[in-house]
């Protein structure tokens, strides 16, 4: 079988006004009040808590590694706390997953996003029984851009590593798989859609109701 296999936080749906509101909550508790904003702020929310605990604190002049390893636990039990207030799925993500299906291809998800949290925010917004398989920040030893994840979740999803492609939204995702050897398509509506195409991905869409014909061609060869 060949699969696709989404990246989540950016690509499927819009986490960052959720993410930033926990780190703020973090910053509170330190008592400097909100350091991020959400507009200004998503493209950092969409590449993890400790980019944004990182971000908030050479604002202030104090971004020290473990200032950042002891407050992240607490970003991460604030976002736990408040996952989906904010967030929505993107425009067409879930009609194209499931045209996708319906061609008969897996489909799945490699996130860094921790697994658990991965696992309730998809069952909050109800979609999670729409993918095959699920592999976090966590799941295994290596995380993205590692191959290994995506490959992982490739093979969870019922499909041959090989014949697989990654729908993504960063570098970490152009990276992933480069090294996995499988083709890449970033999404240019993000928050960082203007920087995608300088990562030289095997395709760019910009809304998802492009994503199954770009699918079937590049994965043309595995027919």
């Amino acid at each position: 079988m060949k699969t696709v296999i989404f990246d989540l936080d950016g690509t499927l749906a819009d986490t960052s006004g959720d993410l930033i509101a926990a780190a703020n909550a973090c910053f509170r508790e330190m008592g400097v009040g909100d350091m991020l904003d959400a507009g200004r702020d998503a493209g950092t929310a969409l590449r993890g808590g400790k980019a944004m605990l990182r971000l908030g604190l050479e604002r202030l002049g104090a971004a020290e590694d473990a200032v950042i390893e002891r407050w992240y636990p607490r970003l991460l039990e604030a976002y736990a706390e408040d996952i989906d207030r904010h967030t929505a799925l993107y425009p067409g993500a879930m009609e194209a997953v499931e045209t996708l299906r319906g061609a008969g291809f897996g489909v799945g998800i490699c996130t860094n996003k921790p697994e658990a949290l991965a696992e309730r925010l998809l069952r909050s917004l109800r979609v999670r029984e729409a993918f095959a398989s699920l592999v976090g920040a966590d799941t295994l030893p290596q995380r993205k851009p590692d191959p290994e994840p995506l490959l992982e979740a490739a093979r969870r999803a019922g499909g041959r590593p090989e014949l697989t492609c990654l729908v993504g939204d960063s570098d970490t995702d152009r990276k992933t798989a480069r090294a996995a050897g499988v083709p890449c398509i970033l999404v240019t509506f993000g928050p960082s859609g203007e920087d995608m195409a300088a990562l030289q991905p095997e395709a760019l869409i910009a809304a998802f109701g492009e994503l199954p014909g770009v699918v079937a061609r590049l994965l043309a060869r595995g027919a």
